[in-house]
């Protein structure tokens, strides 16, 4: 999806119905910033206020996606191929956020390990010592915590029981056995335990 098309649209269709970006922004509950951050491609509006948008703004999710308003004749076609898209820039944005998280824990550990290396071999103050163990735990519990959000937020998980894919509670991933990014946690769906598979999109 073209960003900086998808902004300019919004723009021009918000003009269309002589709005502000503030009076837009009022409508939605969101910021006359927000609105602004759209419109110059900086960022995509969030999927819950999408089709309020849309109908602010007088066009449809399709239009909106395609930055361009959608003849009847080639709706069916354009929606696929948007739907297409869409699959592609969620599994894309997933990848990413789980690369990232790989190399934040990559960096991570070493910053721990260097810490505690340095704390137990250099001739040192224990003052120093303890300071510097502590900052290594603590760059491990935040990493932790940034490990703990991309694995409930990117992709989803499949239920190997009833294959439902989902996000999982915060408290679920905690808790959870895992292999690499396989969690043993109760499908919310079906109610049964298992191995269930990290996975990058909702569409199977």
């Amino acid at each position: 999806m073209d960003q900086i098309a998808i902004g300019k649209f919004i723009s021009e269709c918000r003009k269309e119905k002589h709005l502000t970006q503030a009076q837009l922004a009022e409508r939605l509950g969101v910021t006359d910033r927000a609105v602004s951050k759209w419109e110059t491609g900086r960022s995509m509006p969030d999927a819950s206020i999408m089709l309020e948008l849309c109908e602010q703004i007088g066009i449809t999710v399709n239009d909106l996606l395609n930055a361009r308003r959608i003849e009847m004749n080639n709706y069916k076609e354009i929606a696929e191929k948007t739907m297409l898209e869409m699959r592609r820039h969620e599994e894309q944005a997933s990848k990413k956020m789980l690369m990232y998280e790989v190399v934040v824990g990559i960096i991570c550990m070493a910053v721990f390990l260097v810490l505690t290396g340095v704390a137990a071999l250099a001739d040192i103050e224990n003052r120093i010592k303890i300071i510097l163990i502590a900052t290594g735990l603590l760059t491990v519990v935040g990493y932790s915590l940034i490990a703990l959000r991309i694995e409930t937020e990117a992709g989803y998980y499949e239920c190997p029981n009833c294959g439902e894919r989902y996000v999982p509670r915060y408290r679920s991933v905690l808790f959870a056995p895992h292999i690499n990014r396989t969690r043993y946690m109760r499908c919310p769906h079906c109610s049964k335990k298992g191995w269930h598979k990290k996975v990058l999109t909702k569409e199977k």
